[in-house]
């Protein structure tokens, strides 16, 4: 894991909210970290943003870590080392459930979500001359997952152990940059990931190579949401990428920004305001925040909601249920 302080960038960002007062700060920790996940990937660019806004704005220094991504994220929440993290809420109920991979057995009780983000789809690519044109072509090759531990190489993992017809498919992990760098070097014949859209690697990829975008067919997309119920279809716009002039037919899982429950209540309502009332500045720090918008928060139906959290949504008018606070 490598941090990434953002005290620095904090300076370029704009005006956004009031002071807060000394009395609303009480218990509120020097600097916190927020967990993101591979470098190329939009957990890391979205939360380098995010965190520059709290450090300017509530005056607190807010560093980034370089993880895993959300199964190793939600455990270092659970366990106090990060004050924040981003999840997919599929790795996130599996790990209140005590199915993490990391702490099997061990229900993660002290995960309280703090806003929606945007979704996840599940995304692969191939450079233009391989062979591959399917999912089903992807059997006894070699496919880059993502790092061990992300959305990605969970649910790709999963699904490639469990789905009929891809015996032997060859399992690499590495970050999003780095996967993208092993297909253009013949390392890998194929590269699944997930992220939000536009994915920061495969943009490149896209721009400094001929790649082909792989669409999910209706058998794939059975079987995925078969193997994995809580994923959802979704449509890549065409023209997301370089190479890609028509629509991708794939599936998706929400993100939420997570705290523990210990975080002071006032500094989990101002985190929660910084991200819902300023969609513009949000967007700025990724395209994929279009969607980090207050009338998604039910789309979390799993993770209790932080007291703070759950104080500015009834205060602008939506409600949370009583089995989510």
């Amino acid at each position: 894991m490598k941090f990434v302080n953002l005290t620095a960038v904090a300076a370029i960002c704009t005006a956004i909210a009031l002071p807060v007062s000394a009395q609303d700060r009480d218990g509120w920790p020097n600097s916190m970290t927020i967990g993101t996940g591979s470098q190329g990937g939009t957990y890391f660019t979205y939360g380098s943003g995010f965190g520059a806004m709290i450090s300017e704005e509530l005056d607190l220094n807010a560093g980034v870590e370089i993880t895993g991504g959300p199964v190793q994220n939600v455990t270092l929440v659970e366990t106090g080392e990060h004050q924040m993290g981003f999840v997919t809420l599929g790795p996130a109920d599996e790990a209140r459930r005590g199915e993490s991979p990391l702490m099997p057995g061990v229900p993660h009780e002290n995960v309280r979500a703090l806003f929606p983000m945007y979704q996840t789809p599940l995304q692969a690519a191939v450079l233009a001359g391989s062979d591959i044109k399917s999912f089903k072509d992807m059997a006894g090759q070699r496919v880059g997952v993502g790092p061990a531990g992300g959305t990605s190489a969970t649910y790709w993992t999963r699904f490639f152990e469990n789905a009929k017809g891809f015996d032997g498919v060859n399992i690499s992990n590495a970050g999003g940059s780095d996967t993208a760098g092993q297909l253009k070097d013949g390392l890998i014949d194929a590269f699944v990931y997930a992220a939000g859209l536009p994915t920061g690697a495969y943009a490149q990829l896209a721009v400094e190579n001929d790649v082909r975008f792989i669409s999910m067919d209706p058998d794939t997309l059975a079987e995925m949401t078969k193997i994995v119920p809580a994923m959802a279809p979704f449509t890549i716009p065409a023209n997301t990428y370089e190479d890609q002039p028509e629509d991708l037919q794939t599936v998706s899982l929400w993100n939420f920004a997570i705290a523990h429950q210990d975080m002071p209540e006032s500094l989990a309502y101002e985190i929660t305001a910084l991200a819902m009332s300023n969609p513009d500045r949000m967007v700025q720090n990724h395209a994929a925040a279009k969607e980090t918008l207050a009338e998604n928060v039910l789309k979390n139906q799993v993770i209790p909601f932080h007291p703070g959290a759950v104080r500015w949504f009834e205060e602008n008018g939506y409600e949370i249920p009583e089995n989510l606070k």
